[in-house]
């Protein structure tokens, strides 16, 4: 995606969010505040949320884990439950739309504190996408139940509980579509499979949020505040448990990555070969459309691809088997699969990279992301020299007849116009 019109998409969340954060809190100043003892115990559990949700930054260029699809599910959840609060403590509440938002402003802008001093993503993102889901719900209940119209609607019993979690539901798709797009805004990945990942972890991360929310609103209409710290409780034990995964994945990362190095420091690879071809098929992958799990697995088996030549007596030069003859390429990978299915990856990656010396058109799209990016990258090493890159990429599309698919060398090309190569 071109910068500018990354740059108006990112506008185009910015300006609305902007706008209703001064509205909200102009009238929240000028009206007062409303039941300022229920502000402030929301305000302080949305802040709590929000500091305690964010772990350590993401390792770079890895996937995210299924929590980091929301950082601070804890702080969402008391977010949604103050935007649907109708009842504290069997008194109805008039906070309204204004201080909904401003109070999730206020909470939110000290959940950036750490985050400016950790020096991590654009945070102003997350707070727009709160601002905006969160006056969403709050102007789609506030004043049907403040007015008596969703009395009337739904009245009491079953369904109005169903009504909070559609709503709910509708809050969480909204929000889906904006981190995608700013997703696709930030980075130039395409928005399809951005938006799939997205709407792929609502059953997981999403639903613990929109339950926890509506238990929250409904058990604060009936206990008070107290119900706040006994409902939230579960949440802030699943974020605890995401985060562990999230720790347990980025070692498991780390782990294979130490592994796929063997070969450089056996001399058989050149120096960054593995990391730099499985950032680029990670990118071409992106690319092509494949979604989060198959990226990983797309990652991991460019990481050990060349594993198989730590059989060979002797090194190739540079690394590069494709001139060995065909049995032997086929030894290698083979080899390099058996060595993979030791090490508890998934069984995609040891076939992915057992499929590399196979006919292109009989491997799955995954290997032959790998197949042409680990020969452009032996192609465009050190030693070609300047204007190495064009080369190596003019002589891939010479032998899509044969030995690369013309989607994936094409989509390569996109992403090295792109600044897409790893160094």
């Amino acid at each position: 995606m071109p910068a500018a019109r990354g740059g108006a998409v990112i506008a185009a969340v910015y300006a609305p969010a902007g706008a209703l954060a001064c509205w909200s809190l102009g009238q929240t100043l000028w009206e007062g505040l409303a039941e300022p003892g229920i502000a402030l115990a929301f305000g302080v559990l949305i802040a709590v949320g929000e500091l305690a949700g964010w772990g350590p930054a993401p390792a770079a260029g890895g996937g995210r884990a299924p929590g980091e699809r929301e950082g601070a599910p804890l702080g969402a959840a008391g977010a949604l439950a103050y935007a649907l609060l109708g009842e504290a403590g069997g008194r109805p509440t008039t906070h309204g739309v204004p201080q909904t938002v401003a109070v999730v402003l206020a909470a939110g802008l000290v959940g950036l504190v750490p985050q400016i001093a950790r020096g991590r993503g654009p945070a102003l993102d997350h707070l727009a996408r709160r601002i905006l889901t969160i006056g969403f719900a709050a102007t789609c209940f506030q004043p049907l139940y403040n007015t008596g119209t969703l009395g009337t609607w739904v009245a009491s019993g079953p369904v109005y509980p169903l009504f909070m979690t559609g709503l709910m539901a509708l809050t969480a798709l909204c929000d889906a579509v904006l981190a995608a797009a700013l997703a696709r805004a930030r980075t130039g990945w395409p928005y399809g499979p951005l938006l799939r990942d997205e709407l792929r972890a609502l059953p997981g991360i999403g639903s613990a949020i929109c339950a926890t929310g509506v238990v929250i609103s409904l058990a604060t209409a009936v206990a008070g505040l107290w119900a706040l710290p006994v409902f939230c409780l579960p949440l802030l034990l699943t974020q605890f448990a995401f985060r562990r995964f999230a720790a347990v994945r980025t070692t498991y990362r780390q782990t294979i990555a130490s592994l796929a190095r063997s070969t450089e420091i056996a001399g058989y690879t050149p120096h960054g070969h593995a990391r730099r071809v499985a950032a680029l098929s990670r990118a071409v992958g992106r690319e092509l459309g494949l979604n989060e799990p198959d990226l990983d697995v797309l990652e991991y088996a460019a990481l050990m691809h060349d594993i198989g030549q730590l059989s060979l007596l002797d090194p190739v030069p540079d690394g590069a088997t494709s001139p060995l003859p065909p049995a032997e390429q086929r030894r290698i990978a083979l080899l390099g699969g058996a060595v993979v299915r030791q090490t508890g990856v998934p069984a995609e990656v040891a076939v992915i990279v057992e499929r590399q010396a196979d006919p292109y058109r009989d491997q799955p799209v995954t290997a032959r992301i790998v197949r042409t990016v680990n020969a452009y990258d032996d192609l465009s090493g050190e030693s070609a020299g300047p204007g190495g890159s064009l080369r190596a990429l003019e002589r891939l599309r010479l032998a899509t007849a044969q030995d690369h698919e013309p989607r994936v060398v094409e989509a390569l090309a996109r992403v090295l116009a792109c600044g897409g190569r790893a160094v």
